[in-house]
């Protein structure tokens, strides 16, 4: 791990993670896990497909009346199905080797996921820095438990990435300044679930209809081609998310958008957040009388965080609107 703990402190000096300060906490304890829950000996890692049968992601990008979630949120929220899982599985090795320490993690904790995957054979960083399995792609979670069993370790597999850089090229905001080096500032996935405050303007218009995340450098990547469905049903679309218009969210109250997306990822922004995200998308949009009307909707609305995202839509429209 002493690689990817430079690794992430080059990237922390360089500001790449932008508002996430919990990326700079904890010290090395994030790199070290026996630090982190002492008495470690092993990790054991797994991942679980979440790819849900949903209307193509291409389909949905290509017209800008329509809104793109991120494939991981279109169902369930991961933590806890995941969690459960790696639960179940620590009962059974109990079973089968008696009492033992350990935790569970899954996105909940100083840990370094694709790292500690890669390390033990689950596949590799790829260019984009997720990691990648030549036979099923990337879309997966990953999730670890650490414990005091001395086990065997399982070798690490070769990187096949190659020359290819398909997903430096297709970022639509640059964010992959380099290979296996992305500026979270510049992710639509960053600007869009993790950044409190008003979306750089010079990006908005980059970020086309996408409104919760981003997958661009998943869908272009040769191995996804081996991407199969998933097969747990938490995972499932849910609200019809997968084709849903941008006005019809954009009409979304608190009520309404807590009440949907609960058990979600996506409700963890908040309703104020998810109206700066669509008002972006709506902006990016064709000119209509409905995306017009939707967003004057809006105009006036309590928070200056919308009220900001909706003027610039507004005027967006305005400037494309035929003369």
């Amino acid at each position: 791990m002493d690689s990817a703990e430079q690794g992430l402190q080059d990237w922390l000096a360089q500001g790449f993670h932008g508002e996430m300060d919990y990326m700079a906490s904890h010290g090395s304890k994030r790199a070290r896990p026996a630090e982190l829950v002492p008495g470690t000996r092993s990790v054991i890692t797994a991942r679980l497909n979440y790819l849900p049968l949903a209307t193509p992601s291409e389909t949905i990008l290509a017209d800008g009346r329509k809104a793109h979630i991120s494939r991981y949120a279109l169902g369930r929220d991961y933590h806890k199905v995941l969690r459960n899982r790696l639960q179940k599985l620590a009962e059974r090795i109990a079973d089968a080797v008696g009492p033992y320490g350990y935790r569970a993690f899954t996105d909940s904790a100083p840990v370094m996921e694709v790292a500690l995957a890669s390390q033990s054979g689950l596949g590799w960083r790829g260019k984009h820095s997720l990691l990648i399995d030549r036979s099923v792609g990337s879309f997966f979670f990953l999730g670890e438990i650490y414990t005091d069993l001395e086990l065997p370790p399982d070798p690490p597999v070769a990187e096949h990435c190659g020359t290819c850089s398909a997903c430096l090229q297709a970022c639509p905001t640059g964010a992959i300044v380099a290979p296996y080096q992305v500026d979270a500032r510049r992710c639509i996935s960053y600007l869009t679930i993790e950044l409190k405050g008003s979306i750089p303007e010079a990006l908005r218009p980059l970020i086309g209809n996408r409104i919760y995340g981003c997958d661009d450098c998943q869908l272009c990547c040769p191995w996804n081609r081996f991407a199969q469905p998933t097969r747990e049903m938490d995972f499932a679309v849910r609200n019809g998310l997968d084709q849903a218009s941008l006005v019809e969210l954009f009409a979304w109250d608190e009520n309404t958008f807590n009440d949907k997306l609960a058990g979600s990822p996506i409700r963890r922004i908040g309703h104020e957040r998810w109206l700066r995200n669509i008002a972006v998308g709506l902006g990016n949009g064709p000119t209509s009388a409905e995306a017009t009307a939707a967003l004057q909707a809006r105009a006036d609305h309590p928070s200056p965080l919308v009220r900001d995202h909706v003027a610039w839509a507004l005027a967006r429209l305005s400037s494309d609107a035929p003369t």
